[in-house]
């Protein structure tokens, strides 16, 4: 039984890793078009689920990425709780592992986002950043709670980058020698970027906390929107755009490659 309860996390983690790297080839992809001109739209996580409704097969696609969205929850959650890799209980291990939590949550959110197009039909991609802060405003200590998943990611923005930078995710990958010449690289420049969309984000809900103001909160969307307003925006929305893709192979290559380790 407990080999059959290890088989089934492992299961759902690669499964998750799968859906979150295919999730970021969505929305890296629609940015890199809309960048030269192609027709493609800046978007968030949720825009980029949208678009599956217009694909062949539209609904099973839906419903797999769901699937797979709501197992990478649970592992997050088994890797926050279980401590799978080994943070500890340090300051730093901890914040490391509210953060997982926050990650559960987000993409938890994600995957019934996917459902509800399934049966409502509707491409809205409304809610996302913006809703959760405020629902989180709601909630005994609001304002301090929204702080803290901006500070949080920030946080983790910091540490993809400095994980891209060191390439310190090798310790949780058996990937043959071959393979990493080519991939790690695209692996290390996929942390950084997403390092960097997750600093500005978390600065987004530090000012809607600051602010009282939920709508000052944002995501990818939001990022995209803030970088193609700068000088040379389209440049800077193709640059992220490459990173996030690299991101979504990063997250392709750790379904397969990743060790995977359930708490006993």
């Amino acid at each position: 039984m407990a080999r059959l309860t290890e088989n089934a996390i492992t299961a759902l983690a690669r499964m998750g890793y799968a859906a979150r790297g295919t999730v970021y080839l969505l929305v890296g992809g629609l940015a890199a078009l809309a960048a030269i001109g192609q027709g493609g739209q800046t978007t968030g996580s949720r825009g980029a689920i949208a678009q599956l409704l217009t694909a062949p097969l539209g609904d099973f696609l839906l419903a797999t990425l769901a699937l797979g969205l709501a197992g990478y929850a649970i592992w997050r959650c088994i890797q926050a709780i279980g401590d799978t890799d080994q943070h500890g209980l340090s300051p730093k291990g901890l914040t490391i592992r509210a953060g997982l939590l926050v990650s559960a949550m987000t993409h938890l959110f994600l995957a019934f986002f996917a459902i509800s197009l399934i049966f409502t039909l509707s491409s809205s991609s409304g809610g996302g950043s913006e809703g959760f802060a405020s629902w989180l405003m709601t909630q005994p200590l609001g304002r301090w709670l929204v702080g803290a998943v901006g500070i949080l990611m920030i946080g983790a923005g910091l540490a993809h980058g400095l994980k891209g930078a060191r390439a310190t995710f090798d310790e949780h990958f058996d990937m043959p020698p071959e393979t990493q010449q080519w991939a790690y690289p695209i692996c290390r420049f996929g942390l950084v970027i997403r390092g960097v969309v997750f600093v500005v984000a978390g600065n987004f809900f530090v000012i809607a906390a600051y602010h009282l103001n939920p709508r000052e909160a944002g995501g990818l969307a939001e990022v995209f929107d803030t970088f193609g307003s700068q000088r040379f925006g389209a440049w800077l929305i193709g640059f992220v755009a490459i990173g996030l893709l690299a991101f979504g192979i990063y997250s392709l290559l750790e379904a397969i490659y990743r060790r995977v380790d359930p708490p006993s």
